[in-house]
């Protein structure tokens, strides 16, 4: 339990962080993204993607919260009925961040290339959070649990491409675009792996029940 706690304190540590950070960066120090939009070549109708990102930006941040909740066990374990309610709201969450994100994915940094990743994301998303809601209706509690990781994952997505395209960008100075392009690919395969780290270390955690 000890290597458990260790992990969700960890975990709501930089989704805090990431919330405050990207509320502050979206919504205060520049709401009309004129750094991001300076990368695209091919957007239409700025206003109307501007709002879609709100609310796309809005909808990753209640996933991140409700997810959060959800992976307490004090949460669990005290309060069943919340825990399915937020569990919904997570779901809601969910799907109004592939559906903008699939609006915008056409107009994504880097062209078609990058424009594929992200309806990759959106559909691997879609499917695992599925997925984790049928475990859980048919009373596979351990399931549900290993496929709520898998999905949570992703909520980090735009943290992960941004980590990664920094890096390469200003640490090794490749252009934005190329930059950009690593991110987005590399952070698919990365999340994946970190889901099956997670499920793994929580399941050989010899203080967890």
């Amino acid at each position: 339990m000890k290597k458990t706690k260790s992990l969700y304190l960890a975990m709501a540590i930089v989704s805090f962080g990431f919330i405050l950070y990207t509320t502050y960066s979206n919504f205060i120090r520049d709401p009309e993204a004129s750094g991001f939009l300076g990368h695209k070549t091919n957007l239409k109708h700025v206003s109307v993607w501007l709002k879609v990102m709100d609310i796309h930006i809005a909808g990753a941040c209640v996933a991140m919260i409700a997810g959060l909740l959800n992976f307490s066990r004090w949460m669990r374990t005290n309060y069943v009925k919340v825990h399915r309610k937020i569990g919904y709201v997570y779901v809601a969450a969910v799907a109004v961040v592939d559906l903008t994100s699939g609006y915008m994915a056409p107009y994504s940094t880097g062209g078609k290339i990058n424009s594929v990743a992200f309806n990759m994301v959106n559909i691997i998303w879609l499917v695992v959070t599925v997925i984790a809601i049928m475990k859980i209706r048919k009373k596979q509690v351990e399931a549900h649990r290993k496929w709520m990781i898998r999905s949570y994952a992703f909520v980090f997505t735009n943290l992960f491409i941004h980590l990664i395209t920094t890096a390469f960008h200003r640490g090794f100075g490749m252009t934005y675009a190329d930059s950009y392009t690593i991110g987005v690919y590399s952070s698919i395969v990365l999340l994946l792996l970190l889901a099956e780290f997670l499920i793994r270390q929580i399941k050989t955690d010899p203080e967890r029940p």
